[in-house]
């Protein structure tokens, strides 16, 4: 048999192209792609939110309620403006890009996928020449099996197949390389670049005294971080650290807008994770790379903010570069931090407890004329009803000090009914009005 030549190859098909069609009606893909990010941020980062509010969890988190308090310096309103500008920013951006681009069309996949195919055939043209080198004579080999196995006959033979189309396994593996395998390779690629790009500009906002000065010390004003400051920069250094670099892989890899919409929600939500503030073991993010809550804590620690420069997803340039933190367990560190910011906690509340005792007490008979001086200010609205809305506060006035007479009889111990009952009890049948009081 011979090997497979471009003329004995199945024909390529024809194909006529389409736009994409939306996956949402009336909603372009572009768009999609632009607010999945955004949307899966909040999302994210309002879930550990809400474990920071109610202090759920708390077994998990790195830094304590004082820590976030204390510590940081910039105000959640502060940061909230900033991100959300960012995220304009990173969406106007985006559109203005998407208004170059060509219209996505489909119908071409079938030619695709045997074009693969094709590729493939051509490469088993090797397997002979591969089998030699090691002894074995391929083409013997595959007329033996022509009968009992006449796909493996082909592949052993150069590619060389009884039929004039494809055998149903080079097919399937066309299929397989087109709709996952280069995805996959795709996405390992961007992922790399985005690597590449944000350790590279970050380390240098580090070494460079202007750039920190300038740009990076905003986002360093979170000493705690927390989810939602993930996205805490400069506007400069946001544009150029995120959105360029996610763009650049983007363009790079050749992705299609819905790939991209997926990568850049996945992007974004590892960075979430990244500033969470929680090492949770279940968390699948904290444990499929390298990088997680925990090791970028370090980076926002006074002692750390020279190591651990790799973001967002893999640590390989830190250790290559020799960036990683090599002091060992920070455990202490940590321990140090609490305790400090937990005292400047209890030195505010004792402060608080302080002016509130040594507050100059009240003036009970300048309260009464104010009292009587706004009343006669209700009583003047006739129309509003003035006179009644005084009766009804002095009722219920009445009621409260009615209320707090008996709550005091109560808490003095003192019932005289019940004791009237139980007196009455032991005077076999006299008259229990003897101790009654009501």
């Amino acid at each position: 048999m011979a090997n497979s030549t471009l003329q004995d190859l199945p024909p390529l098909p024809s194909y006529t192209l389409t736009p994409r069609p939306s996956m949402i009606p009336g909603v372009p893909d572009v768009v999609c792609q632009l607010l999945a990010p955004v949307i899966a941020y909040w999302v994210v980062s309002g879930f550990f939110h809400i474990l920071d509010v109610y202090d759920l969890c708390s077994q998990y988190r790195l830094h304590t309620p004082a820590e976030v308090l204390k510590r940081n310096h910039v105000t959640r309103w502060e940061v909230l403006r900033d991100v959300i500008l960012q995220q304009i920013i990173q969406t106007t951006f985006g559109l203005a890009m998407a208004y170059f681009d060509p219209v996505e069309t489909i119908g071409r996949e079938q030619y695709d996928i045997t074009v693969w195919a094709q590729r493939l055939r051509l490469a088993q043209g090797y397997i002979p020449k591969l089998l030699a080198a090691v002894g074995l004579d391929a083409l013997a080999l595959g007329e033996k099996l022509h009968t009992t196995y006449p796909q493996l006959s082909g592949a052993l033979s150069g590619g060389a197949y009884t039929t004039a189309t494809f055998a149903p396994w080079e097919v399937s593996v066309a299929k397989f390389i087109y709709w996952i395998g280069m995805p996959m390779v795709q996405f390992t690629v961007a992922i790399f670049v985005v690597d590449t790009w944000q350790y590279f500009l970050h380390r240098a906002m580090h070494m460079n005294k202007f750039l920190y000065t300038t740009l990076h010390s905003r986002h360093h004003r979170l000493y705690v971080p927390y989810a939602y400051g993930a996205l805490y920069n400069h506007p400069i250094e946001g544009f150029m650290l995120d959105t360029l670099g996610t763009g650049l892989a983007y363009l790079m890899v050749g992705m299609t807008v819905r790939q991209g919409m997926w990568f850049f929600t996945c992007s974004t939500i590892k960075t979430v994770d990244d500033h969470c503030g929680y090492a949770f073991p279940f968390d699948p993010l904290q444990h499929v790379t390298s990088n997680n809550a925990t090791y970028h804590d370090v980076h926002h620690q006074s002692w750390g903010i020279k190591t651990n420069f790799s973001q967002p997803f893999f640590t390989f340039w830190d250790r290559l570069l020799n960036t990683a933190w090599t002091g060992g367990d920070v455990s202490s560190r940590y321990e140090r931090d609490r305790i400090a910011a937990q005292k400047k906690v209890d030195a505010d509340t004792s402060a608080v407890k302080a002016s509130v005792v040594n507050s100059p007490e009240f003036n009970a008979e300048r309260a009464k004329q104010q009292a009587r001086s706004s009343q006669r200010q209700v009583l003047d609205d006739r129309q509003g009803g003035g006179a009644r809305v005084i009766a009804e506060e002095a009722r219920e006035e009445q009621e409260v000090k009615q209320s707090l007479r008996r709550s005091t009889r109560r808490k003095s111990g003192f019932d005289a009914k019940a004791i009237s009952d139980r007196m009455a009890g032991t005077l076999h049948g006299r008259s229990p009005t003897i101790l009654h009081a009501d």
